[in-house]
């Protein structure tokens, strides 16, 4: 415990000839991308398994020089440890680590200089089955004087590609025609760029609805062509909102998208009792979350349109949600209905909601995922929290859905992931007779491409179901 607690070094007084050291480490991809991010060296033969799979070596290696790390963390922190001047170094690469080999990185003392206190030393780093992989020798100045530190406690890293999962969803539409797709409303760069982008991806075949000298105008001014895309004259906001929606009504559109107007103007044509979208189930929001510290997609449900649902109103929330998860291929999305406490109260009326959801799923009036609740936040997302709280369940821990109790709740949720943990979100308005992507206008091009794959994803799994 002593050892692991504390750093030791040998002075050159205490170092003979023949001693050694050593550190072991076995290579996961973690290792090699934070080596990627540290060093620059971004080599697809480290870091793309399709390039690598066709390189000569067959598969994704580590940067050599990972190898010459672990020699170099031996000589820092094991013989001679602190205090130790690194001078020179020569290694010679025999074979690539690859993942899941364990590597040990060994030093020996091959020579001492009393005069200058240089040591030479033989490197060599071994894998599992005994080759090595790297040998070479190092020269330092070895310490004279005893150093014991506590060690160094390092960061907890976490490795997050920004963006990767919201690619994922988009390559998954690559076999998928585009879908029509009217764009309110789009007279600023954001929403002509993000209606653009999905074009260009294969998402959406857009056809933009709104003043059409204004949307003109600021493609011009931000340099975007728009040539080939249908304009639908609309004299206002208000105005496009209500001819999209008649667009949708008629048949000629698969998907809304927002562009730079309030939601409440979307949502007031498209929940027109006579002239809107509704269907017999409820409307709901879904934002699709790529969190840093989660290790999948996280669907959030509802955050944006239902204020204080009722258990009825709730149920068709759930299904939504649900049926978007199906569609982005989960088989069965595990759905947690979240409250402040994991057991059924009468004082706190969204346990009694919860609980009356999972029976409801019991009785097939949910379907297609697997609900529990109620669960609070933490041991929804958190195995640890989960077990420690002593619950055992199929989707405490693991949750890919969370319900929120109401819109308040499901707001604060959603932001605090956003500006807390760097969470990237999307988002798309279901139960409607078309989905509505309903970015905010702050949002970038990346949001409204990932809102526009899940919409793609999710027309198209309404097809295939015929639904």
């Amino acid at each position: 415990m002593d050892r692991l607690q504390y750093i030791e070094n040998r002075t050159f007084d205490e170092i003979k000839i023949g001693d050694s050291a050593e550190i072991s480490r076995t290579l996961k991809p973690e290792d090699i991308s934070l080596f990627a991010v540290s060093s620059g060296d971004v080599n697809p033969v480290h870091l793309d398994t399709e390039y690598a799979e066709a390189s000569r070596f067959h598969e994704v290696i580590a940067h050599g020089m990972w190898g010459g790390a672990l020699i170099s963390a031996v000589l820092g922190t094991e013989l001679p440890g602190p205090g130790t001047i690194y001078l020179n170094q020569s290694l010679s690469f025999k074979k690539p680590a690859g993942i899941g080999d364990t590597i040990t990185a060994r030093v020996t003392v091959r020579e001492k200089m009393e005069e200058t206190k240089r040591i030479i030393l033989d490197c060599e780093c071994i894998d599992q089955e005994g080759d090595r992989i790297i040998v070479g020798e190092a020269e330092v100045i070895a310490p004279v004087q005893k150093v014991r530190r506590p060690r160094a406690v390092l960061p907890e890293i976490h490795i997050h590609e920004r963006g990767a999962r919201y690619r994922q969803l988009v390559e998954a539409t690559k076999d998928i025609a585009p879908m029509r797709t009217a764009v309110i409303h789009p007279c600023d760069e954001r929403s002509l760029r993000g209606a653009v982008e999905a074009h260009i991806q294969g998402l959406i075949e857009p056809t933009l609805v709104g003043p059409e000298t204004k949307i003109r105008r600021s493609a011009d001014e931000a340099g975007i062509d728009i040539a080939t895309f249908e304009i639908v004259d609309a004299p206002h906001s208000h105005a496009a909102a209500r001819r999209a929606v008649a667009l949708a009504r008629e048949g000629r559109i698969d998907a809304l998208m927002k562009g730079a107007l309030h939601t409440d103007e979307v949502m007031s044509a498209v929940l027109d009792p006579k002239d809107g979208l509704r269907t017999e189930r409820r409307i709901s929001h879904v934002f699709g979350f790529d969190a840093p510290t989660y290790p999948k997609p996280l669907l959030i449900t509802d955050a944006a349109i239902n204020i204080a649902p009722n258990l009825e109103e709730k149920r068709d929330i759930v299904q939504n949600a649900i049926d978007l998860a199906r569609a982005i291929g989960i088989i069965a999305p595990k759905v947690a209905v979240l409250s402040a406490i994991e057991t059924v109260s009468s004082k706190l009326l969204s346990t009694i909601d919860a609980a009356a959801l999972c029976k409801m799923a019991d009785r097939d009036q949910i379907t297609g995922g697997v609900i529990d609740g109620p669960l609070a936040f933490d041991n929804a997302i958190s195995p640890q929290a989960a077990e420690a709280k002593g619950i055992s369940s199929p989707v405490a821990g693991v949750a890919d859905i969370l319900v929120a109790p109401d819109i308040e709740a499901g707001n604060m949720i959603a932001k605090q992931l956003s500006y807390l943990a760097g969470a990237d979100s999307a988002g798309i308005v279901l139960g409607a007779r078309v989905p509505i992507m309903l970015t905010s206008r702050a949002d970038g091009v990346l949001s409204r491409l990932a809102s526009a794959a899940l919409a793609r994803l999710y027309v198209h799994w309404r097809q295939e179901i015929g639904s």
